[in-house]
């Protein structure tokens, strides 16, 4: 969530997020790639930086599964 939270005021690379969430890069690479496979951020290589952004379309598609598990009407837990 917190790095939801820091890609929601803006594109970010690993460089910049780690101070800020105060995580070891290679933690934050591995949420990050975890978070990627998930449709949630997507990134793009910038010369040796990967900046990467929120997905729109991922958050909408899990907030509807969150309240749909919420709700109990038949939300699919994959």
């Amino acid at each position: 969530m917190a790095i939801l939270a820091a890609l929601s005021r803006g594109t970010r690379c690993v460089c910049e997020l780690v101070p800020q969430l105060g995580l070891a890069q290679n933690l934050l690479s591995y949420h990050l790639r975890i978070l990627r496979e998930a449709g949630l951020v997507s990134g793009a290589r910038t010369g040796r930086r990967i900046e990467y952004t929120i997905e729109p379309d991922g958050l909408q598609a899990l907030q509807q599964e969150l309240e749909d598990l919420v709700s109990g009407s038949g939300g699919r837990v994959r």
